[in-house]
């Protein structure tokens, strides 16, 4: 027998259904209903309030990436959705499955521009995997399972739907849909087989590992295969995690500030297999390693999402599979003779172990080589490190050792704001695993507040606010490109620690780097949130220059037009 239920009620239930346990949210008027349905479901359904819908977007998206199931938010009409669009944009970027569920106007209201109105799947259309709106509370089931199919099939991504707020009321005796098992695709053995044979034709092979979906298990299977063969791995932006990077075979990571050596490892290879990755612009260098279309190393391009295969390069092999099918296909295959290239990944290893140490010691202040050094040392391999955009994060990707998949949360569509989210939403589905958040001055305050989230749900997680007074990654193309005119770049900061300890949680102000490890004992220590304020040097830019030495010697009427 069929019962009656609201379309929050059969909302709510089909989120359950699909095994969701957590949901973030800044509170609306516009799906009151849905919170009551949530009420109702304690505590099978724990919903995590957030103080910005930024903040809330980028924990759903970290759930995401966490957990390989989509991540959950719930925001308000309008400000609400817009505020809400750059975890979107990071979720679509980082092909993380992800779902956002946006209150709407009543359905009698719509193409009025009734307050706070906006056409959802207009605004989302190139952010998002699918973009739709629910037009009776008898969808409400089959859109949902629609939402889950997407979000989590092929290359992973965000999907968003609105929710007029009438069908929220609106009764139905619609049933419940059957949650459905994603299709992954696989290797066929002739894929793996023609990989093999161009394996053992080349001289300079090299892998490239990325992208989205990936596993604990993905990662040893990629790593078995390539110590197997000698072959040395390139993480791909914001991917160091997918391999152990005291392994033999890891080579670096080809993000921003790339090791030369490795940058001319890639322009030197006569094969090329990616993994995962799409070869965005970031890991070819503004597609200059790798030339468009028609690359002149061997490529081999497996992505579980056709439609790119071919969109940039045009791969001699191209391989519809998933991250780990194609990874657990690669560890079956028997080992080739890598004596033509044998030195090579340790060669490779050796050259990403000095440039990690390579770069220049901050003359004052805290030097952050000497930070990421000690929590490399100091750290379980477990623990996560998050982070968001800025220049800050290069001494993260640089000098940090990465051991275990799913041990870095970063943006690879380069969002500011994200570190802080991100920890938070860690510590909430992991709670034994240490966290801690590295985050720029400014990158630290556009989501800052999220700081009373963390206390309000007691969340041990340690935020490290790197200071240097200035939008450093700006700054830095300000001075290459018009040296000496500084403008809008300056940063008047406050007392981080004092902030940290407005909301009632632990906080440190750490002026020398001699200092930093008892400061970070102390804020581990304290048992909830804990902010350590390290003040930098601003002229120390980048691990490698600094301010002045970024200002080209040329003419001073061109440095400093009139």
């Amino acid at each position: 027998m069929t019962t009656s239920r609201t379309g929050a009620r059969a909302l709510i239930d089909a989120l359950i259904a699909h095994g969701v346990d957590t949901i973030f949210c800044v509170p609306g008027e516009s799906y009151l209903a849905a919170l009551d349905a949530c009420y109702e479901s304690q505590p099978r359904i724990r919903v995590i309030t957030c103080r910005h819908e930024s903040g809330a977007a980028n924990m759903a998206e970290t759930y995401g990436k966490l957990t390989g199931r989509p991540g959950i938010c719930f925001v308000t009409r309008g400000p609400g959705a817009t505020h809400a669009s750059v975890g979107v944009h990071t979720a679509f970027q980082d092909s993380t499955p992800m779902i956002l569920f946006v209150g709407q106007v009543p359905r009698a209201a719509r193409g009025r521009e009734a307050f706070q109105e906006v056409d959802y799947r207009q605004m989302y259309s190139g952010l998002a995997k699918w973009a739709a709106e629910v037009d009776t509370a008898d969808q409400l089931p089959e859109l949902v399972d629609r939402a889950f199919y997407t979000a989590g099939s092929g290359r992973a991504g965000p999907v968003v739907l609105a929710l007029p707020e009438d069908v929220l009321t609106e009764s139905t005796e619609a049933a419940d849909a059957e949650p459905r098992e994603l299709v992954e695709p696989r290797p066929s053995p002739g894929d793996l087989e023609r990989v093999r044979e161009l394996l053992r034709r080349s001289r300079s092979p090299l892998v490239i590992v990325g992208g989205g979906g990936w596993t604990s298990q993905a990662a040893r299977d990629l790593q078995a295969f390539a110590e197997a063969n000698a072959l040395p791995v390139a993480a791909s932006f914001r991917r160091q995690d997918y391999i152990d990077n005291t392994s033999p075979s890891y080579a670096g990571h080809l993000g921003i500030g790339i090791d030369p050596s490795l940058a001319q490892r890639v322009r030197g290879s006569d094969l090329i297999l990616a993994v995962g990755t799409r070869l965005g612009d970031v890991p070819t260098a503004g597609y200059t390693l790798l030339s468009p279309p028609e690359p002149t190393q061997t490529l081999v391009h497996a992505h579980p999402d056709p439609d790119e295969l071919g969109r940039v390069y045009h791969p001699d092999v191209a391989i519809v599979a998933s991250g780990p099918a194609m990874a657990a296909g690669l560890a079956r295959l028997d080992p080739v003779d890598s004596s033509p290239w044998a030195d090579q990944a340790g060669a490779a290893h050796e050259e990403f172990l000095a440039w990690q140490r390579r770069g220049n010691t901050a003359s004052q202040g805290v030097d952050m080589s000497s930070v990421l050094g000690h929590l490399a040392t100091t750290l379980p391999d477990d623990a996560i490190i998050t982070n968001g955009a800025g220049n800050y994060t290069v001494w993260a990707q640089r000098c940090y050792t990465f051991h275990t998949y799913r041990t870095q949360l970063a943006p690879a569509s380069g969002a500011m704001g994200y570190g802080v989210p991100a920890a938070i939403a860690a510590k909430l589905v992991d709670a034994t695993r240490s966290v801690v958040c590295l985050a720029g001055d400014g990158c630290f305050l556009m989501n800052g507040q999220e700081l009373a989230t963390a206390v309000q749900y007691d969340l041990d997680v340690v935020f490290l606010v790197v200071n240097n007074g200035m939008y450093g990654t700006i700054r830095m193309h300000q001075e290459r490109h018009y040296p000496g005119r500084t403008m809008a770049t300056t940063l008047e900061n406050p007392d981080f620690a004092a902030y940290a300890r407005a909301f009632g949680a632990y906080g440190e102000v750490v002026e020398k780097t001699a200092e930093f490890p008892e400061a970070f004992e102390r804020a581990r220590a304290f048992g909830g949130p804990a902010l350590l304020e390290l003040r930098t040097d601003p002229e120390l830019i980048t691990p490698d220059a600094t301010i002045a030495d970024l200002r080209p010697e040329q003419d001073s009427n061109l440095r400093h037009p009139l």
